[in-house]
């Protein structure tokens, strides 16, 4: 996923670093605190920082997993130090790994409870689904490049998030043997709302997907299923994602 970093956004960095710096040097176990450690205690004030710029409140529970995921593990080797930085990465295939205020602000949207299930369509690097699993009882997730996903996959487990079920496949048709879910997720700009992905979710669940074309605005929307099944949908703010890739 792509997105222009605002100025603003860049003085976030910097002003958010002192802050944190200063918080963590009074905690008593900060000497033992790791480098890790440290630049995702910023990255987590960075994202409050910028949520209150966009006139946004990202709820505690999603800061609070944004701050135990190790989002260096999710990256190659080569992209390590720049982890906890404000800004997509690539991770292989041709594929991105989001920025984490948009992380953040995906599964915010969510509004998720800790007894849910969630399907994820765009496994990737497999960080958006270790979110979730910090917050919900299951996550499955699917993924249709299959080198990507059995190296997700086994990171994962490597991880020790066992409440992940990962697959290989055609993220359109969703999961139907799992479903109905309580929320869906999509990691990847589709040219519109898959209806197989509406048909599995739960009345009163939601679905946060961009939709747009490639080179066209993207628009990131949050799709609502009522208690009666009647869909509603919200555009939230314009994105770029890699495009959604369909089986053959």
């Amino acid at each position: 996923m792509e997105r222009g970093c605002k100025p603003q956004h860049r003085a976030a960095r910097w002003a958010t670093k002192a802050l944190v710096v200063l918080v963590l040097a009074s905690w008593p176990s900060f000497a033992w605190a790791t480098e890790e450690a440290v630049q995702r205690a910023e990255m987590v004030a960075e994202i409050r920082f910028v949520a209150a710029l966009d006139q946004r409140v990202i709820e505690n529970s999603v800061l609070k997993a944004m701050g135990q995921v190790p989002r260096h593990q999710f990256v190659p080797d080569s992209q390590r130090r720049n982890a906890y930085q404000s800004r997509p990465l690539p991770v292989g295939y041709s594929q991105t790994i989001s920025q984490p205020y948009i992380v953040a602000l995906m599964t915010d949207l969510l509004g998720l409870e800790p007894e849910q299930s969630v399907l994820e369509i765009g496994t990737g690097s497999g960080y958006q689904a270790a979110i979730l699993a910090e917050l919900v009882a299951r996550v499955f997730t699917i993924e249709i490049i299959p080198e990507l996903g059995r190296e997700s996959g086994q990171r994962l487990q490597r991880l020790g998030y066992d409440n992940i079920e990962p697959r290989v496949g055609d993220g359109y048709y969703g999961w139907s043997e799992h479903a109905p879910f309580d929320a869906i997720i999509v990691t990847a700009a589709a040219s519109h709302i898959p209806p197989p992905l509406v048909q599995q979710l739960r009345p009163g669940g939601r679905i946060i997907i961009p939709v747009g074309g490639q080179f066209m605005v993207q628009q990131l929307t949050l799709v609502e299923k009522l208690a009666d099944g009647a869909v509603v949908t919200r555009q939230i703010l314009p994105v770029r994602f890699v495009p959604f890739t369909r089986g053959p």
